[in-house]
């Protein structure tokens, strides 16, 4: 005897077929044919539905003045031959007009300071939400040149003694010493490797390593070593060795520097 015919669910139930995610799953398996079966083409439109969904907000998530933009990821730095299509993506929310920027024009706050605080404030708010913005981001969002905001910032924690969460300090993307400097310069003021990594958006691992570099310069220095082969012992580029040992004379007593 046949069981009976539950036409409720006959008529109604394919209707729950119908949707973007099934859709994903059917072209798949069209242009994919040999990716898998069923259970990996869902799988594969999940996995597509859920950037999708990371890269788009409402536009009533939205507010006056901001814009969403793709930073890169504060966990996925760079490595040689890596791409930007291979690197990790943020959609970040960020500021990019606010009442206290008009009010600072309309009061006549000097261009440079306008920019500076625009763009330390852009970088603050992508790192918040786990992402770096670099100086090329900026100068796309505001309309300059990337090597503007790249001095500006340079010049902003070289005054205040902070640094400024971009791609150009966290990911050692550039050839500044700005970030190094003010690491090796809280170290000498007597702050542990914890709390500089806590002030500097850095990782503990990488302020142990950049303390370390400027002891091994140091030693190197002490035996007489040349800069070229202070260099070529360490693996560092001549232009970094400098930048390291103007650093240390800097940073070195004067009673030390008598008694050499």
């Amino acid at each position: 005897m046949n069981p009976k015919v539950d036409h409720l669910h006959k008529h109604y139930a394919p209707l729950l077929e119908k949707g973007l995610k099934n859709a994903l799953a059917h072209r798949i398996a069209q242009d994919f044919p040999r990716i898998g079966g069923e259970r990996i083409r869902q799988l594969c439109a999940e996995m597509i539905l859920e950037v999708i969904s990371q890269h788009l907000r409402p536009r009533d998530h939205l507010q006056h003045g901001q814009v969403l933009w793709n930073a890169v990821s504060l966990n996925d730095p760079p490595a040689r031959h890596k791409r930007t299509r291979d690197t990790d993506h943020v959609p970040v929310v960020l500021d990019l007009c606010t009442p206290e920027d008009i009010q600072a024009t309309l009061d006549g706050v000097a261009a440079p300071e306008r920019w500076r605080r625009r763009a330390v404030r852009l970088c603050a708010q992508a790192h918040e939400q786990g992402a770096l913005l670099s100086n090329l981001d900026l100068a796309t969002l505001l309309n300059r040149d990337p090597s503007y905001f790249g001095s500006l910032l340079a010049e902003h924690e070289r005054t205040t003694g902070t640094i400024v969460p971009r791609r150009a300090t966290l990911h050692d993307v550039g050839s500044g010493l700005t970030h190094k400097a003010i690491i090796c310069r809280l170290h000498a003021a007597g702050k542990t490797s914890d709390q500089i990594a806590r002030e500097t958006h850095h990782s503990l691992h990488a302020v142990d390593r950049y303390l370390a570099d400027f002891d091994r310069v140091r030693h190197c220095q002490q035996l007489g070593l040349s800069l070229t082969e202070i260099a070529f012992t360490l693996t560092h580029s001549p232009a970094l060795v400098q930048q390291y040992l103007d650093l240390l004379a800097e940073l070195t007593p004067p009673e030390e520097k008598k008694n050499d």
